[in-house]
């Protein structure tokens, strides 16, 4: 048994599946998950009891551009896309994606997180009201909410929340109205969930993540707003974890170089899907050839 953190990266999370494939076949299983924006998605489903190939399924049954749930307005499309950013604070409103995810978790049993044993999953948000990191459920007392009461699948949705992409959560807690978004604004790969120098590992802990090495991390050519933001959202997404990530877990980390692909981009071909998912897989087989646990 080990525990698994599994990052975030939008679209780019079929690599996650290849990995996770990779995993499996390694006779590897999960006690505990974590995981951020995409690597909620798996987590929770891996928590719930799919396994990769059932998770690949799922996805190559749905089309993600489903997911991309725009308010329907008489303005023109241009005009109505500049509304929504400033009224709305996102150009979909994600309701899609939780209700697909919603039904995926409860045809085994998870609706809530008192439907899984305690610490089996964390999933991390961003909320911009307090201004702080939220790791669900561990953190709903903090806003009056009970956690055996609160849906798993609004957590994801909460952690994949892409800033001005999708809108924003809106969560009332002791009288305010808190916003949240994406969990990769602040810790897109919450391996620190696992880690505590003063309390001896009870497992090995494997994370998965959709990025080179910090050192070979590609340069970030900016050269308008739009590639701006680009830059800006990797920047936040990354900086916070490069921080804590060293040598000593490195050695438990599988990074998944993903260039030439947005968060964003939902478009992909199924070729592509499909290649990811091989990326991920390859990359972790070459991993797990030699690492000691």
């Amino acid at each position: 048994m080990i525990d698994g953190v599994f990052s975030g990266g939008g679209i780019k999370g079929f690599a996650l599946i290849g990995a996770l494939q990779a995993v499996e076949q390694r006779g590897l299983k999960f006690q505990r998950l974590a995981g951020t924006s995409a690597g909620s998605i798996i987590a929770s489903f891996v928590a719930a009891g799919y396994t990769a190939d059932e998770i690949y399924k799922m996805l190559g049954e749905t089309d993600v551009l489903d997911f991309l749930d725009q308010r329907r307005t008489l303005l023109p499309s241009p005009v109505a896309k500049w509304l929504l950013l400033y009224w709305r604070l996102g150009l979909y409103k994600g309701e899609r994606l939780e209700s697909w995810v919603k039904e995926k978790l409860a045809a085994k049993g998870v609706h809530t997180f008192a439907d899984l044993p305690g610490q089996k999953l964390r999933i991390i948000a961003s909320d911009l009201t307090s201004g702080r990191m939220a790791v669900l459920p561990d953190d709903l007392p903090r806003y009056d909410i009970d956690p055996s009461k609160f849906s798993v699948a609004k957590a994801v949705r909460m952690s994949c929340s892409i800033p001005y992409f999708f809108e924003p959560v809106k969560i009332k807690g002791k009288g305010v109205c808190h916003l949240f978004v994406d969990g990769g604004v602040l810790s897109n790969f919450p391996i620190w969930l696992f880690d505590n120098d003063r309390i001896p590992k009870i497992r090995p802990v494997l994370g998965i993540k959709l990025s080179a090495k910090q050192k070979d991390l590609p340069v970030n050519k900016i050269n308008n707003a739009i590639t701006m933001f680009g830059a800006l959202f990797e920047t936040m997404k990354d900086a916070h974890d490069a921080r804590y990530i060293d040598r000593r877990h490195e050695k438990n980390i599988i990074f998944i170089p993903m260039d030439h692909i947005a968060v964003t981009e939902f478009a992909l071909t199924e070729e592509r899907k499909r290649g990811l998912v091989e990326i991920g897989k390859k990359r972790a087989e070459a991993f797990l050839r030699t690492w000691s646990y």
